[in-house]
């Protein structure tokens, strides 16, 4: 049952997504909402408060992406479903999903530590499949691993940009694992 704390934690993402965080006032969440400026302190702190609520909703959902992939799979079949599942997020969760991406930087203090380290750790996990990978003999044996992971992030958060909500991300993931991975797995060396 969705409380109006909800209801304003989901138009504070879906304003912030349109207009930026700079770009969205106090003001224009309670039209949004129907109700008096004042009203809104009632359900938040502040504006920093339902910035933070948007960030961590985005890191928990392509956390989750991740932890649902099976450790028992081939480095390959996991960084394909690392892709689906990251851009299921943007498809399903757009206003979050470009939130995380791209407003982060207005977060202040501890807020802002605590949700770079989960962008980092969120790398991290990524680069742990190509690592992967390259120890399976899946992937090329000299390939950079980090400048791969930067490439795969780059191309799979910047998809907020043109991705129609909704959309079956599946054939989508396909594509981009074909096109990004294949592409460097090319001079693997066998296991």
């Amino acid at each position: 049952m969705s409380t109006r704390r909800d209801e304003l934690a989901t138009t504070a993402a879906r304003l912030f997504a349109e207009r930026g965080f700079h770009g969205t006032s106090m003001g224009d969440l309670a039209e949004a909402m129907g109700v008096q400026k004042a009203s809104l302190y009632s359900l938040t702190t502040s504006k920093q408060e339902l910035l933070y609520r948007a960030m961590r909703d985005g890191a928990d959902a392509f956390h989750a992406g991740l932890d649902a992939i099976p450790e028992e799979l081939p480095a390959l079949e996991r960084i394909r479903l690392a892709l689906r599942s990251h851009l299921r997020v943007v498809s399903e969760q757009l206003d979050v999903a470009t939130v995380f991406t791209r407003e982060w930087r207005y977060l202040e203090d501890a807020h802002r530590d605590e949700i770079l380290a989960e962008r980092r750790r969120y790398e991290e996990r990524v680069r742990r499949l190509f690592s992967d990978g390259v120890e399976a003999g899946a992937l090329r044996s000299d390939l950079d691993v980090g400048a791969a992971t930067l490439l795969v992030l780059s191309a799979a958060n910047w998809a907020y940009t043109w991705l129609a909500p909704g959309r079956d991300t599946d054939g989508l993931a396909e594509r981009f694992t074909a096109i990004l991975v294949d592409g460097i797995r090319g001079y693997a060396t066998p296991a």
